[in-house]
């Protein structure tokens, strides 16, 4: 009796090992690394599609001004206004400068019709990138956010938006930003703002209702969509798009397109 007992009690403990053997084994399951659909799935909200308005760095309805000597790394156009309102030379922009008649620098091209279609596409960007809806963050820090690290998101201000210090945005490459702005946008002097674990500014974006200053020596992140002036003081330096609705200035500045 005694022997048949040890011998059932033995063979419960074999059936409990493989038991747990194999939930050990399904458990593993989730320690594998994610397939390479899921590592293309970026955090946060679906990019703006920008259409042919992603070929400017620089694209503004009222012209472009400029203080002697900035640098601009990539397509810059104006319209409808002529093109004697685009006050860049063509030694200072590595791209090509487009405009709607003659009247612009000597190497510009003119090319109406696609400065119409990205126009319109600015347009269409801007009216995508303010009507994301469940934002989530609303009014953080009160409309100051210099000092803060940002995760991907939909941001939400009601007033204007202020970047008094440095501000980091970290998260992957994939990642994505939007920054809904229905005030002005006001980066302080000296200011920058950061990128952090492969973020890119091709996925950032800052949809301001209101005018842009970018203070003097400071350094500014991701693609604006502007209702109105984008103004760039001088020395500031920026890695991404001004796309204004009225006029873009420029004091000897960095202008650089993002990598797509």
């Amino acid at each position: 009796m005694m022997i048949r007992l040890e011998s059932s009690f033995k063979s419960l403990l074999g059936i409990a090992a493989l038991l747990i053997a194999g939930c050990g084994a399904e458990a593993g399951t989730g320690d594998r690394p994610a397939s390479s659909n899921e590592a293309r799935l970026g955090i946060g909200p679906a990019p703006v599609e920008l259409g042919t308005a992603g070929n400017f760095v620089i694209l503004s309805k009222t012209g472009v001004t400029d203080v002697y000597a900035s640098a601009v790394l990539g397509n810059v156009g104006t319209s409808p206004i002529t093109g004697a309102a685009m006050l860049l030379s063509c030694g200072e922009v590595t791209g090509k400068i487009f405009v709607v008649d003659a009247a612009g620098p000597p190497c510009a091209v003119n090319d109406a019709t696609s400065l119409t279609a990205a126009i319109g596409d600015m347009g269409t960007a801007y009216l995508d990138a303010a009507g994301r809806v469940s934002p989530n963050f609303v009014d953080l820090g009160a409309g100051e956010i210099g000092g803060l690290t940002l995760a991907p998101g939909l941001y939400k201000w009601g007033t204007d938006l202020l970047i008094t210090n440095d501000v980091t945005l970290t998260g992957g490459p994939n990642d994505v930003w939007i920054f809904q702005v229905a005030g002005v946008l006001n980066q302080g002097n000296a200011a920058r703002i950061t990128l952090a674990g492969g973020a890119q500014p091709k996925n950032i974006f800052w949809q301001v209702a209101g005018s842009v200053t970018l203070g003097t020596t400071a350094h500014f992140e991701g693609i604006v969509l502007g209702k109105t002036l984008i103004a760039v003081n001088t020395g500031a330096s920026v890695n991404g798009r001004l796309l204004a609705q009225t006029a873009v200035t420029l004091q000897m500045n960095v202008i650089t397109e993002p990598a797509l």
